[in-house]
């Protein structure tokens, strides 16, 4: 399982990179099975840190996405309305889910490590 060090983890499962990529973990989308569908935001759309703003829906269940900063959603990957499969196949390159205007990252971003340590890797 990876867990990069350039980029900052919230509890529940998402990334965060510096230019304001998002996207969820290896270690979510291992635990939620194939992904078939992921609901994404409007662009243009503010969000709060811990604010839901998507689904991502597996075979197994439905998650919620929680965005890891305030911001504003200035791109989503359109690539993912026809090949949802690319959360699970590369969650931390081609599985990116938006990319986020960042005006402030939440205080309760981890860094690799702390994360590594919360799912017990």
């Amino acid at each position: 399982m990876e867990f990069p060090e350039d980029r900052r983890y919230t509890p529940d499962h998402e990334w965060l990179l510096p230019d304001g990529t998002v996207g969820i973990t290896d270690y979510a989308q291992d635990a939620l099975g194939d992904v078939v569908f992921v609901e994404l935001p409007a662009v243009g759309r503010t969000v709060k840190s811990g604010e839901a703003f998507g689904v991502v829906e597996s075979v197994k269940s439905v998650s919620d996405l929680f965005s890891p900063a305030d911001g504003e959603v200035v791109a989503v990957n359109e690539a993912l309305r026809d090949h949802p499969e690319l959360v699970n196949q590369d969650p931390y390159g081609q599985g990116w889910i938006v990319r986020l205007r960042v005006t402030a990252p939440s205080p309760h971003l981890l860094d690799a490590a702390a994360y590594r340590r919360q799912v017990g890797a």
